[in-house]
Order: structure tokens, then C-alpha cells, then sequence
């Protein structure tokens, strides 16, 4: 199965989602970003052509994973 891959980085202070050559955004905070990706991975998931991740940029500049479909809890937005 094809990984999908949201990737949640920051620029000019704002935070930004990646996508398959898109972004959406901005919002104003990482745990903002990081619900509305979590939101569009669990969705692609539940399609069932895709294993979807979240990964989030480290100070390194490095990504490491976050959430993963399946593997960690889904906390809808209210």
C-alpha cells in the first residue's frame, strides 16, 4: 500500500501543511496544523487505498513521523 505523507512545517511564523505538491494554510499554531492534518490522514485512511502518516519538521530540519493511521488515536476536531 502507498504511503501518504502530511507533512506539518513552519514558515515565516506561520505553520503549514504539506501535500502531494499543495499547501494548506496557514494556521497559527503547530497543535492547530497538526489537528486538520491528523483530520485529512484519518479521512484518505478510511478510503482504504492509502496508509496515511503525519510527520512534522524538527529543529534539525529533519522530519519525523507523528501520527500514523491506525497506530495512534483519532481526535476529531469539535
Amino acid at each position: 500500500m502507498v504511503r501518504a505523507r502530511y507533512f506539518v512545517v513552519q514558515h515565516d511564523g506561520n505553520w503549514l501543511i504539506k501535500f502531494d505538491d499543495e499547501e494548506y494554510g496557514p494556521y497559527s499554531t503547530q497543535s492547530e496544523a497538526m489537528l486538520f492534518a491528523i483530520d485529512a490522514a484519518q479521512k484518505l485512511g478510511d478510503q482504504g487505498d492509502r496508509q496515511a502518516e503525519v510527520c512534522v519538521m524538527g529543529e534539525n530540519g529533519h522530519f519525523r513521523p507523528e501520527w500514523t493511521y491506525g497506530q495512534g488515536p483519532y481526535l476529531p476536531r469539535a
